[in-house]
């Protein structure tokens, strides 16, 4: 809504301060950010050229208005007179925008490797659980994908990553549109990814 678009020019001017575009610096102000364990995925997500809706790959280094709405609108919420094909659209977006917060290499694939950094940022705040227990964590859920997407692997074949297509079929049943949301009660707060 154009209510939604104004708060949202206050809060990139507030994050830029009063600039026209934003680094990645500027995120260093979100007290929010600060203590989410996949911070740098977060904000990596925000200058990730794919997401942007760019056909190249990369970064950019600067985002003007327009690329932080495109952003923004991973998170909107579902609209209710949405239909079918609106609603598989909007979620497939959503997922998009996630599977290019794990494929950090921008390859294509979320390798075993990728989803084991991802696993030991995300459990880093327990002070309980070592590295080799988030990477035995990772590993079994990566086994868990593997015999999602391919099936009954044989002992000599190896299973080389998740694509996009696997990452739908391990979301399918999940409702993303409830768990991928950002709260901007005030202007303190920002994104939240789970």
């Amino acid at each position: 809504t154009s209510e939604q678009i104004e708060h949202l020019h206050r809060r990139f001017k507030q994050l830029s301060r009063d600039q026209l575009t934003i680094r990645k610096e500027n995120f260093d102000s979100i007290p929010d950010l600060e203590f989410n364990p996949i911070r740098g995925k977060i904000v990596h997500a925000f200058f990730d050229k794919r997401n942007l809706r760019q056909e190249s790959d990369g970064l950019a280094d600067e985002i003007n208005f327009e690329d932080f709405l495109t952003i923004m609108s991973y998170f909107r919420p579902i609209e209710m007179n949405m239909d079918e094909e609106q609603l598989d659209r909007f979620r497939k977006d959503k997922l998009k925008f996630l599977f290019h917060m794990y494929d950090s290499d921008h390859d294509g694939k979320i390798t075993l490797q990728e989803y084991r950094n991802v696993v030991e940022e995300l459990l880093s705040g327990n002070p309980h659980l070592e590295k080799e227990s988030a990477r035995s964590i990772a590993d079994g859920a990566m086994m868990e994908a593997a015999s999602i997407c391919v099936g009954q692997m044989g002992p000599d074949q190896v299973y080389e990553g998740i694509t996009f297509e696997d990452f739908l079929k391990m979301w399918q049943g999940i409702d993303i549109e409830t768990k991928m949301h950002v709260r901007f009660l005030n202007m303190e707060t920002i994104a939240h990814c789970y």
